[in-house]
């Protein structure tokens, strides 16, 4: 990283406002921007840490304990994580201020007793007293039952069948593999093999099929075959989908879940074909953490060995998914976020005004990280499309994403409006078009990937199977799109007729399908940011730039401003009495808390940036909420002159309701986003800063 000291002055290149809330908030952008620059690395990338919850680490534990890996050399750190962690009541949560969860407490007891910590201390006597109150190992989830599972603590029978022979279904089937998530898929294919080779490990007391090591967490020790669905004729009743899902899932087990079938040989060589083709140079599978697990446990019980390359750059490449510091331990991230935290970190130096010089190295790093080789998953169903997108992660050339590509489409148009006839911008384009989908909104990571129905198998329990069209994504495309079609006019040379036509055509359909999808409320759900303010705030961005027909101020489209409108009243009515937005993760189970929680910076900052796309800077709420975050911001002790801000709520979203993330960058470069357009909008432009490196 830069150790640079910053000195930064603000110089107005038009009117200077006199306000104090605009000069308090010019002061805020400058120890903002100061942060930013301090806390590069030196290559002009930025990388916070992504933190999600304890299975992810337990389950490191026990894959380092079944390979027999040493532990004692992370020991006292991990430990320091899990009780850290730890609830006052003894439970471990999903995320931080919920409550506690069964399964993750479960997972973490088990991970602390492999660490060698004694079930009668005080920390381990209080989970054990939340897990039986919550119904105990019988009540965990379905991958929790499997991880158990492979150690003797819970039968086999009472997880779910997952047949190899799945990955020989055609693409054009209903559950062939690519139906699938790109998360849920690079998950699955090692599941096939796991589930086939049904594995018990060895625990300290030693290796049975059914083990006592976790029985005091059984509130019924005796019988652990405990069902994993509803009876038969209960689901017939209410679901036919499930029974249908529930009835194949009888017969597979009655079949011996086909372990016998003269197909099963080569379904497994495919299983781990698959595997080997989708691994990363580096190691990686998926950029996530549980494909790396799984797909390593996998090829472990196919007989690779532990110093075959492809075990070696696994266990490497989740070494480097690993997080430590001194106060909260060592922990393992699910995933890592450098090109996300990158993309938006520039954004909001673009959005302060920051001199376009000082970002350019960070904009090349973008650059030679977007995906132009022809391969990738996505093109399972859009072979001819060029590639054109970015990942997530540092290596992940296998799924690059909508999300940050449009982002990054952003990034590199707020540097240089020019770059709208840019090689990159316009393959991103292209990428982009190719990938929306017939009800015209856009998923993640994949196109067309909305079969609903395969969340009701009984592996799934997550909800999270598929990869659909959401709000929050498509209003970042319209954002980026809209910015694009504004731009591209001072493009030399000028961007191809047809791709302005098509990007047009493309927004139409979005903003048909963004109308389709709004809440009576008038907010628009987040799928992967914490909720309703996150989705809202994204579709307003996008909005902004179709309020108003042909460019021409006096072809109001009315259903436009009708719906923004109604998003814009919605934002303002759930506005804090500090100021402040904010918004509990119980909004994913419960609609009614939509809009409603503690105040925290990132979600202040996106419900800022939805209301000054549409309104003046003296509107009361805007005052408001930009005085709350000039007043929460917290200078750097160590380094003068920089400031951030902290939040211990996590506003990030992996699988609504059942997995969530806490980005350590979100309250930095969203509320500088916020504070930029702010000061902009009130004609304090042209953000000076003078870095010495």
């Amino acid at each position: 990283m830069a150790t640079a000291t910053a000195t930064s002055t603000y110089a107005s290149m038009s009117k200077v406002s006199n306000d104090d809330l605009v000069q308090d908030a010019q002061q805020a952008l400058e120890r903002a921007t100061a942060y930013s620059f301090h806390h590069r690395h030196d290559d002009g990338h930025w990388y916070g840490e992504l933190k999600s919850n304890a299975t992810i680490t337990a389950e490191y534990v026990m894959l380092r304990y079944i390979l027999q890996l040493d532990l004692s050399a992370d020991r006292a750190a991990f430990i320091t994580y899990f009780l850290t962690d730890q609830n006052a009541d003894g439970s471990w949560g999903i995320a931080p201020h919920y409550p506690g969860d069964v399964s993750t407490s479960t997972e973490a007891y088990f991970a602390l007793k492999l660490l060698g910590l004694r079930p009668d201390r005080a920390e381990m006597r209080r989970a054990r007293a939340f897990i039986i109150s919550a119904g105990g190992v019988a009540a965990v989830r379905i991958f929790t039952r499997l991880f158990l599972a492979t150690f003797g603590l819970f039968p086999w029978k009472a997880v779910p069948e997952l047949p190899a022979e799945l990955i020989l279904l055609p693409n054009s089937a209903p559950m062939s593999i690519y139906r699938f998530s790109s998360w849920a898929r690079g998950t699955i294919v090692p599941l096939l093999l796991i589930r086939h080779h049904q594995p018990i490990f060895s625990l300290p007391n030693g290796r049975s099929e059914t083990n006592d090591y976790l029985d005091e967490l059984w509130c019924n020790a005796a019988e652990k075959a405990v069902p994993y669905a509803p009876p038969l004729l209960t689901l017939l009743r209410t679901d036919l989908v499930a029974s249908a899902y529930a009835a194949a899932d009888s017969v597979l087990r009655w079949l011996g879940g086909l372990r016998a079938s003269p197909t099963r040989g080569y379904a497994r060589r495919c299983c781990v074909q698959w595997i080997l083709e989708h691994q990363e140079v580096d190691g990686d599978l998926g950029g996530i953490f549980p494909p790396m697990h799984h797909g390593l446990l996998a090829l472990f019980l196919e007989g690779f060995e532990l110093d075959e390359a492809p075990i070696r750059k696994f266990l490497d490449a989740m070494e480097r998914f690993a997080w430590q510091d001194q106060r909260g331990g060592k922990r393992i991230q699910a995933c890592v976020s450098p090109v996300w935290d990158t993309i938006l970190t520039v954004i909001g130096l673009c959005d302060a005004g920051v001199p376009t010089g000082l970002v350019d190295r960070s904009i090349e790093w973008i650059q030679a990280r977007q995906l132009l080789d022809p391969h990738g998953d996505w093109r399972i169903y859009r072979p001819s499309l060029a590639p054109g997108g970015w990942s997530f992660e540092y290596s992940n050339t296998w799924y690059p994403d909508v999300d940050d590509t449009a982002a990054a489409v952003l990034a590199l148009i707020k540097h240089d409006p020019r770059a709208c006839r840019s090689f990159s911008v316009l393959r991103a384009v292209e990428w982009i078009l190719g990938m929306q989908n017939g009800d015209g909104g856009w998923g993640a990571f994949d196109v067309e990937n909305d079969r609903l129905y395969l969340n009701k198998i009984p592996f799934s329990d997550m909800d999270s199977l598929s990869d659909p069209s959401t709000a929050d994504v498509t209003g970042r495309i319209v954002e980026a799109f809209g910015l694009f079609l504004k731009m591209q006019a001072s493009s030399v040379p000028p961007v191809p007729m047809d791709v302005i036509d098509r990007v047009t055509a493309a927004c139409e359909r979005a903003l048909l399908y963004l109308a389709r999808i709004q809440e009576t409320t008038g907010a628009w759900y987040g799928r992967w940011g914490a909720n309703y303010i996150y989705g809202t705030s994204n579709v307003l961005g996008g909005l902004a730039y179709f309020a108003v027909r042909d460019n021409d101020p006096g072809q109001v489209d009315v259903g436009v401003q009708d719906a923004i409108q109604s998003a814009v009243d919605w934002l303002t009515s759930i506005q804090n009495a500090d100021g402040g937005w904010g918004e509990t993760l119980l909004s994913y189970r419960e609609p009614q808390m939509a809009g409603r929680g503690p105040s925290c910076a990132s979600q202040t900052a996106w419900a800022l940036m939805g209301l000054l796309a549409h309104r003046p800077v003296s509107d009361t709420s805007i005052r408001r909420g930009i005085r709350y975050l000039v007043r929460m911001q917290a200078c750097d002790q160590e380094c003068k002159g920089q400031a951030t801000w902290h939040e211990t709520y996590y506003t990030g979203t992996g699988f609504p309701k059942h997995f969530y993330l806490g980005y350590a960058l979100y309250p930095h470069y969203f509320p500088m986003m916020a504070l930029g357009r702010y000061v902009n909008a009130a004609n304090v432009k042209g953000l000076s800063l003078q870095i010495g490196f």
